[in-house]
């Protein structure tokens, strides 16, 4: 079995991948969306519908961002939390 480390160098760890939410709720949200979604593309123009897909995409980006500094913000505690409990032997 690998170390998390040699797993991190050959490339074979991708947090972002494996996460999978346990809230029960993901799937109902995610079919309301594509509901919401089918019935904008129902009522737009075909460029209208474009123009809501790239603002859609946008935040998209922003959320993208705010969990990498999610993730890394909490890495950071963790690491911090360790480096503390370790020096006060």
């Amino acid at each position: 079995m690998k170390s998390i480390l040699q797993e991190l160098y050959n490339g074979d760890l991708c947090p972002v991948a494996q996460i999978l939410t346990k809230n029960t709720a993901y799937r109902e949200i995610g079919r309301r969306i594509a509901d919401g979604m089918d019935e904008w593309k129902k009522r737009l123009t075909e460029e209208e519908f474009k123009q809501l897909q790239n603002l859609i995409d946008l935040r998209v980006q922003t959320i993208e961002m705010d969990l990498a500094a999610s993730f890394e913000h909490g890495f950071k505690l963790g690491a911090s939390l360790i480096m503390e409990v370790m020096s006060e032997q």
